[in-house]
């Protein structure tokens, strides 16, 4: 199935569904070699003047190198495949081809990996980085809870580059 670019104007998405409960994948790489990630906490809105989407990764995740090493990355949202987005969020594709076990499929879209099962893709190329640092904690308690190893996220702001659309 072929992807047709769509107006971000046009986009009819509740992002904490979409994001929260319905889960996306972050993917990067290139020709020769692609990682991906689930992920349930991220944003999009209007930041220095440009729409924008935020994502945080784990320092230990594979995936993070693959987003660190490519200028762009994209953000896949789906119907259903709650299982498959499960195993590609807990295995790591260091140890298996995870992609592959879950029978998913990976096209190119500008020049940036996604899958064909998704129904809508973000291309976004990164603008600014930074970490989740301690020190900034207002509520402390939220780095108790979620930090317990100390293992900030790394935070990506990728302007939008282009939304795609199923056909």
């Amino acid at each position: 199935m072929a992807f047709q670019k769509i107006d971000i104007k046009d986009l009819d998405m509740n992002v904490f569904q979409t994001i929260g409960q319905d889960w996306m994948l972050i993917t990067a790489g290139d020709q020769q070699k692609i990682n991906t990630m689930t992920a349930s906490w991220g944003g999009m809105g209007v930041f220095w003047g440009e729409n924008v989407v935020h994502a945080y990764i784990r320092p230990q995740r594979y995936t993070k190198q693959f987003v660190d090493q490519q200028p762009c990355f994209s953000l896949s949202f789906f119907d259903g495949y709650k299982k498959e987005l499960s195993v590609l969020g807990t295995v790591s594709g260091r140890d298996t081809c995870k992609i592959e076990d879950v029978h998913f499929h990976p096209t190119f879209i500008d020049g940036v990996p996604a899958f064909e099962e998704a129904k809508l893709v973000f291309i976004v190329e990164k603008i600014y980085e930074d970490s989740v640092k301690a020190e900034n904690f207002i509520d402390t308690s939220l780095d108790e809870k979620w930090y317990p190893d100390k293992d900030y996220h790394h935070i990506y702001i990728a302007k939008i580059k282009g939304v795609y659309q199923k056909v």
